[in-house]
């Protein structure tokens, strides 16, 4: 199949708020080859996202992505990791380029599985895949109370491990995060797995997430994810090698697979959180789940966005059955849930599965994408370089 179009639709919630969610806005990308249409998400900033696709070239490392991509032919896996390979080389400089490429390598494998009729996880080789347990992910309530109220809610839908995240956690005095850390845990109970999600609120300030480590500890937390910002290897080791009973995770904000590698060897984790829309796709994804399971680190997906995503987040570690758990955003904004027709439901055990349907096995509502779609037109010196494309 030759790539005839890649197109990029930027979408938005009427009123973005200043939150840690993800899902207020979302760029999708569409690329039809073959009589096939193939649907991919790209991780925050949609139109940095679509200025990195059209931008004119700086020199030869700063490239726009469109230059290693239009007019491509896609047969395999292998086309479409020279695509990826083609645009780290061409694109190196340019820094949006890694997130942009996420939706389209997510997309260009939606393709090829519906035009094999193959799941994009027997794309990857994988034939045996096992279902996840899924954690309900969602902000910190405004109190504690509040919080308690979402953690029976959540409980009483039948989730067996949650975790709760940003908001005030961790800016305040440390009586106040003692009080949301037991709210959660007292409304989820003593069996269920639970999670904190700092936000990166620390920086690089060991001490301060060292002082959250003996209420953790008492709240027999899973994990802490994400205390320091992405790359600060020297914190997230100390604090690892200080606290052997609270497993560490992170990963999240990695944008390409050397970063990911540099967690893997140098901060202690137990824990690595990839986002296919944010590391460069499904291709990069996988190269960092294999290398996981050789260092005996837990893969794990980060999604706080659609289902589609949420599907392309799922490839790389289906067929891993030690990596268990999964991210299953619970509080989406309604253009995340609308924006496709089917839902990855958990089952009556509380699992959730992989679809077996071709390529990413979600069907896009387009009347959805109409009602978010922010018109945009990108001119320089007059020059139309990109506009909204037709649905």
């Amino acid at each position: 199949m030759k790539i005839e179009s890649v197109d990029l639709f930027y979408l938005s919630m009427p009123e973005v708020l200043d939150i840690g969610d993800g899902s207020q806005d979302a760029l999708l990308v569409r690329i039809r080859a073959g009589g096939h249409e193939g649907w991919g998400e790209c991780e925050a900033s949609p139109l940095t996202s679509i200025a990195s696709y059209v931008c004119p070239m700086s020199h030869s490392a700063c490239k726009p992505l469109k230059y290693s991509l239009e007019g491509k032919t896609v047969r395999n896996v292998k086309d479409i990791q020279r695509i990826s390979a083609a645009v780290h080389e061409n694109s190196s400089d340019l820094l949006q380029a890694d997130h942009t490429l996420s939706g389209i390598d997510i997309a260009l494998y939606d393709l090829l599985g519906k035009k094999t009729g193959e799941p994009v996880y027997h794309l990857l080789g994988s034939k045996k895949i096992f279902p996840k347990l899924p954690y309900a992910s969602q902000l910190f309530g405004n109190s504690p109370e509040e919080t308690f109220e979402k953690a029976i809610k959540t409980k009483q839908s039948g989730f067996k491990a949650v975790k709760f995240g940003w908001g005030n956690f961790g800016r305040e005095s440390l009586e106040k995060d003692i009080a949301q850390v037991q709210a959660a845990r007292e409304g989820m109970g003593n069996e269920a797995h639970l999670m904190i999600d700092a936000g990166t609120v620390w920086g690089e300030q060991v001490s301060s997430a060292g002082k959250r480590l003996a209420m953790l500890k008492d709240a027999r937390v899973f994990w802490l994810e994400e205390p320091f910002i992405n790359g600060a290897l020297n914190a997230y080791k100390t604090l690892s090698d200080s606290t052997p009973s609270i497993p560490l995770a992170g990963g999240e904000g990695c944008n390409n697979f050397v970063q990911a590698q540099a967690m893997m060897d140098h901060a202690g984790l137990k824990f690595i959180q990839i986002d296919a829309g944010r590391i460069g796709g499904i291709t990069v994804a996988k190269r960092v789940a294999d290398l996981a399971a050789i260092k005996n680190i837990r893969f794990v997906n980060h999604t706080f966005t659609s289902h589609l995503a949420l599907s392309a987040s799922l490839q790389s570690y289906a067929a891993m059955e030690q990596d268990f758990i999964c991210e299953y955003p619970v509080e989406l904004k309604p253009l995340a849930r609308e924006i496709s027709v089917e839902e990855i439901l958990p089952d009556q055990n509380g699992f959730i599965h992989v679809s077996e349907r071709p390529g990413l096995g979600i069907t896009i509502e387009k009347a959805a994408l109409q009602k978010y779609l922010i018109n945009v037109e990108i001119l320089v010196n007059g020059r139309s370089l990109y506009y909204t494309p037709e649905l």
